[in-house]
């Protein structure tokens, strides 16, 4: 086969993407639209969200922090909101396609930038959710979290690793992430990368490049 793994982002790939929660938190508290999105942009390397990823500061200091930065921008918004509303819904689809992948010989890997506060991979906030993280991390051959690594996409050494890990070039891997500025770095490596709009045009566009019916 001309390629050998099939790597994977977490959130906004495997689950709905946050920022439809994001937005949805945005319109309860009467905030601009995308605001959570304007803060993480802003500063991208060393702002809260960052810092966070990397678990440099712990949650009580994110939400001081995300507050000054949402302050800087015009509005109130407390960091602890912002967590709380941050995992989405599995989608059951392509739950289905990771185990297709591993039964036609493609090995699996995950790179999700996420935060140290919960329980478990994935770092989910109670622990039926944890239960159902680890069974859907326990089909990945390894996972890279960006709170235990202690470095987070679009930083190329994040993908190296995992390259480093499977024993694979990059060239062998496709890759899969929700924001264009993640796909970039990978697609610079040598990957295929997929920008994910949705379920449903993920497995679309990752079954053309396999040459395999998916979800």
């Amino acid at each position: 086969m001309a390629f050998a793994a099939v790597i994977f982002d977490f959130g906004g790939v495997i689950t709905s993407s946050p920022f439809e929660a994001f937005n949805r938190l945005e319109a309860e508290r009467g905030l601009p639209q995308n605001f959570v999105r304007r803060i993480n942009a802003t500063n991208p390397d060393s702002n809260a969200w960052a810092l966070f990823e990397r678990a440099e500061i712990d949650a009580a200091r994110f939400d001081a922090l995300f507050a000054e930065e949402a302050r800087a921008h015009g509005h109130h918004l407390e960091g602890s909101a912002v967590l709380a509303v941050l995992a989405g819904a599995v989608r059951p689809a392509m739950i289905r396609a990771l185990d297709q992948l591993a039964a036609a010989g493609y090995r699996l890997g995950c790179i999700t930038n996420n935060v140290p506060t919960g329980h478990g991979a994935g770092m989910a906030r109670s622990s039926d959710r944890a239960d159902e993280m680890e069974q859907i991390f326990a089909r990945f051959e390894h996972v890279i979290e960006s709170s235990k690594a202690g470095v987070r996409k679009p930083d190329p050494r994040i993908y190296t690793m995992m390259c480093a890990h499977l024993g694979l070039a990059p060239a062998q891997c496709v890759y899969l992430d929700d924001l264009g500025i993640n796909c970039k770095p990978a697609a610079a490596l040598g990957m295929h990368a997929i920008k994910v709009t949705s379920g449903e045009q993920a497995l679309t566009d990752l079954s053309a490049v396999l040459g395999l019916a998916l979800g």
